[in-house]
């Protein structure tokens, strides 16, 4: 047996050089296997079968560290087993060089099983990534006197050397894809946590029965309308559907069908084949396939044309679908959530709006209440917005005053809870202390006659208005205590009493 610290003597150099095209050839071959696409362990196998046909390998094997502490392993073998090579492999990984075994019927590890065969000669290289040996890529081939061991070796190595990298690689896109599965499982479930639809905010009476309503569909498979007014929150009664399912490991796919024009809808819906029409130069899965498993929310559906409304029905009713310009069917398994904030039934009786469709996707309907019908809730949404936007915008506000909440508990919100939002954040924004107050809020709040919140004042009416906002805030931080107020306005007490006195301010609503 010979470790090769000073090379083994062999035949001529001109007599390894005949060999060198046919072995160019064969590392060529050896590297489009392990990098044509599939599995690394394919590629693995294609490589001992190369190596079989090439050098007349009578059995070989690459073994591997097990990445789990199980020790090394046979990862792929060709041939005849059974040899019991196993520690001159582990001898060669733990040196890091490479061995032969000229015949195998000296070596006393091969030599009792060896006596039974045809004599062979042993081959092993270490297969390293860097200077970390992980395995070791061994070979037997016949026993012949005048073999040049060094130009197997030499070789060996180069092949060992391919197969590290190929290791390597596979290795480190198992570990990224390995993280990328965790990091999607976290991500399901802090978007499962998110819109859970107890986190949903709002109090009010309106409010809990939609909870009860989600609640009660979302761990079926049932079409479900969300109807509301324009920024009511029908999107996330969407979400809250979807993350409390079965369906939630799926995706979720939204489409604003208000957004997308008559053209272009069917098409985004159901997808196309290439040639289907002008510029269509491949296959494009639409909405459909990509929620395959999942849930399809369609906003705003009343805006569907009745072309469109054709290829949903037979959706809803067959599961199934063509591709725009496919003849072949495609089955679907996904659960329909609309939502829209017209009156369907106007839209059946102006004829825009197929009365079957409508039918079968009113199976379950949730009405969100507006703003004006919530407004209980109204307290806690601004509260949750002034959080929101303090933290994303690096301020530290602490509260909005109590003439401010007045002044949004009296509008009567067209735009709904998005306007709320909008509101919040901009006074957020504008707001250069740690209190909101009515003058932060936008003008139409304060003014305007569709408000109905605040009528035209003279100057000194105004000014009153204002001054009575600040004293009322110091009274409520000090819990009506007058005296502490004086300090906080950097007034006295006697002024203090003076003013709550001249504007009626009752202080034993701020002590609790």
């Amino acid at each position: 047996m010979y470790d090769l610290r000073d090379g083994i003597p062999g035949v001529t150099r001109t007599e390894r050089s005949a060999g060198g095209q046919s072995r160019f050839s064969t590392l060529l071959d050896i590297n489009q296997a392990l990098t044509t696409g599939g599995r690394l362990r394919g590629g693995l196998e294609r490589v001992l079968e190369i190596l079989r046909t090439s050098e007349g390998v009578a059995r070989g094997a690459l073994v591997l560290d097990s990445q789990v502490g199980a020790g090394l392993r046979p990862e792929v073998t060709t041939g005849t087993q059974g040899m019991g090579t196993m520690p001159l492999v582990e001898r060669v990984v733990e040196s890091g060089r490479p061995m032969v075994v000229p015949r195998t019927s000296q070596e006393p590890l091969l030599a009792r099983v060896a006596r039974a065969k045809a004599e062979r000669s042993f081959f092993c290289v270490p297969v390293a990534i860097g200077r970390k040996v992980l395995g070791g890529l061994e070979i037997e081939v016949p026993f012949q006197r005048d073999r040049d061991y060094n130009d197997i070796l030499q070789f060996l190595q180069v092949v060992a050397s391919m197969l590290g990298q190929a290791v390597k690689l596979d290795r480190l896109v198992d570990s990224e894809r390995q993280k990328l599965r965790v990091e999607n499982l976290h991500l399901r479930e802090e978007l499962k946590e998110r819109y859970d639809f107890s986190h949903i905010i709002g109090t009010s009476g309106p409010m809990r029965g939609v909870y009860e309503q989600i609640s009660q569909v979302a761990r079926t498979t049932t079409t479900v309308l969300i109807r509301g007014e324009s920024g009511t929150g029908k999107e996330l009664i969407a979400h809250a559907l979807h993350y409390n399912s079965p369906r939630s490991r799926k995706p979720l796919v939204k489409v604003s069908c208000g957004a997308l024009p008559d053209t272009l809808i069917e098409s985004e819906l159901f997808g196309y084949e290439k040639g289907a029409f002008t510029g269509a130069g491949g296959r494009k899965k639409g909405r459909f396939e990509l929620a395959e498993g999942g849930t399809l929310f369609l906003d705003e559906i009343g805006d569907v044309n009745l072309a469109t409304q054709v290829k949903l029905l037979r959706v809803l009713q067959e599961r199934e679908f063509e591709r725009l310009g496919g003849t072949e069917s495609i089955r679907s398994d996904v659960r329909l959530v609309t939502a829209t904030n017209h009156s369907l039934e106007k839209a059946i009786s102006a004829g825009t709006f197929r009365a079957d469709l409508h039918y079968r996707l009113n199976v379950f309907t949730i009405f969100v209440p507006p703003l004006r019908e919530r407004r209980t809730d109204i307290t806690l949404l601004a509260e949750h917005f002034l959080e929101k936007y303090s933290s994303e915008h690096g301020k530290h506000l602490r509260r909005i005053s109590t003439p401010a909440i007045d002044m949004l508990m009296s509008y009567h919100w067209p735009g709904n809870v998005r306007e709320l939002e909008n509101t919040i954040e901009r006074a957020v924004l504008v707001c250069d202390g740690n209190v909101i107050h009515g003058h932060h809020l936008p003008p139409t709040l304060q003014t305007g006659e569709a408000t109905n919140t605040v009528n035209s004042l003279p100057l000194a009416d105004v000014v009153g208005a204002y001054e009575k906002d600040l004293l009322q805030d110091a009274l409520k931080t000090t819990r009506g205590n007058r005296a502490k107020a004086a300090v906080l306005l950097q007034s006295t007490e006697r002024i203090v009493r003076y003013k709550v006195k001249q504007y009626g301010i009752d202080c034993s609503r701020f002590r609790a």
